[in-house]
């Protein structure tokens, strides 16, 4: 039963995550239009309201309630891997939006109507990536990975190749 009510929690937080993630480049982009003086402020309050007390902890509920189900179903599969990498770049894509809506609402800050629009689809294609991965379950032939990824201390091997490389 304890599975039933965290999927119902990840799924709630989820859509309102999603839901309100999208609209942010959409009150964004009326910065503009806001112009100065009190609708401004308004716009701002308002956006901000918005990202830290409903989008922010729906994010974060989301990804606990995720997490949970993974330790609760024990889920280690090839496509949750997928998966765990398109929610890596939808935490990404938050982030930057939290810093837009510091930055656009500087004086003279702007969001231009091509970034909206932008923002929408990037927004949109990697939302829906992580739901045809949840949903298609596709099978992910490992062969496709580098041999070091299977090599226990492989990755710090790799790293501090890197590393070596880049250091002068």
């Amino acid at each position: 039963m304890i599975i039933v009510w965290l999927k119902l929690l990840h799924v709630a937080s989820l859509a309102i995550w999603a839901g309100g993630i999208l609209l942010m480049p959409i009150l964004l982009g009326q910065r503009q239009a806001a112009g100065e003086g009190s609708s401004l402020h308004r716009l701002h309050a308002f956006t901000r309201f918005a990202y830290i007390t409903v989008i922010s902890p729906a994010a974060f509920l989301a990804i606990g309630s995720g997490t949970a189900l993974i330790l609760a179903r024990e889920t280690f599969t090839n496509w949750f891997a997928l998966k765990l990498v398109f929610v890596g770049l939808l935490v990404a894509l938050h982030v930057w939006i939290g810093l837009l809506v510091l930055s656009v609402f500087d004086e003279g800050g702007r969001f231009a109507h091509w970034r909206v629009g932008a923002s929408l689809v990037t927004l949109s294609v990697v939302m829906s990536a992580i739901f045809w991965v949840v949903l298609a379950k596709p099978d992910i032939p490992l062969d496709i990975l580098p041999e070091f990824v299977f090599r226990p201390g492989g990755l710090r091997e790799v790293a501090l190749g890197l590393i070596d490389r880049l250091t002068p």
